[in-house]
């Protein structure tokens, strides 16, 4: 059972949903800001995160699981930044836009809603429930065998 919940934001053009069920896994690189590198580092095997693609349609699509913890961005020498491996499990049935997010008074004090700039912002489950139920639930991905590609 996951002891925490996340929302990880990407840019759809940079690296999509599609390419997450393709790769089967990996790396969540790229995160420059203290705040949510430190909600990475906070992050444990076993916890869900939201995957959010970020620009364009703006929607919550998915659901990864963190299936390795922090260690040293591979995307650069500079050791203050971290990533963790991901794999997706789910897909919701409908995508939810930022528009339903920010129109549900549930989610009112959520990170997207009140620091939409961070990219990896915890979740109460409540919250986390309550995306899940907007997006009519979730159906399982297959087992995509990770490409190593990212990982």
């Amino acid at each position: 059972m996951p002891k925490s919940y996340w929302l990880l934001k990407t840019d759809a053009d940079t690296y999509a949903w599609d390419a997450m069920l393709a790769d089967g896994r990996t790396y969540w690189d790229g995160v420059r800001n203290y705040q949510a590198r430190n909600n990475m580092r906070a992050m444990k095997k076993g916890d869900r995160a939201l995957f959010y693609h970020s620009v364009g349609d703006k929607t919550v699509v998915g659901v990864v699981e963190i299936v390795g913890e922090h260690y040293q961005d591979p995307t650069t020498d500079d050791d203050r930044w971290s990533v963790v491996d991901v794999a997706p499990i789910q897909e919701l049935k409908r995508p939810v836009s930022l528009a339903e997010i920010k129109s549900n008074p549930d989610l009112a004090e959520i990170a997207l809603v009140r620091q939409s700039r961070l990219s990896v912002m915890p979740l109460e489950k409540d919250h986390y429930d309550t995306v899940l139920k907007m997006g009519g639930g979730t159906k399982r991905v297959a087992a995509a065998k990770a490409k190593g590609k990212r990982t």
